[in-house]
């Protein structure tokens, strides 16, 4: 009992001593390098998004510049899934979390 109770004050005195040790003396970060120029899409802006309840489902509609591109739809029961407009031509496909092409791997663990 009297070793256990060593021990136990024994750790929280190297506890306290390593929370209470100084840091080394760290430099601050240099600041980050513009973007090369052409990278830098500064007409696209950021996203606008409004969210919108209809009945019991939420709608929330991602646009840039004025023109919507994807609208993520919450169910009040069920699973979120998105519409997307790929192309720009107002035509939305469905989407949900993993997307339309994602595939899980498959493979041949054994064969009998």
């Amino acid at each position: 009992m009297r070793r256990l109770l060593l021990l136990l004050v024994l750790l929280i005195g190297v506890t306290a001593h390593a929370q209470n040790a100084a840091p080394p003396d760290l430099e601050p970060l240099p600041e980050a390098p513009p973007p090369p120029p052409g990278l830098a899409d500064e007409e696209l802006g950021e996203p606008e998004v409004t969210i919108q309840q209809r009945g019991e489902d939420t709608y929330e509609e991602y646009r840039v510049n004025g023109q919507l591109y994807m609208v993520k739809v919450t169910p009040r029961i069920g699973v979120p899934y998105y519409l997307v407009d790929p192309v720009g031509t107002g035509s939305f496909a469905r989407q949900d979390g993993l997307g339309a092409d994602t595939r899980p791997p498959m493979w041949v663990i054994k064969r009998f």
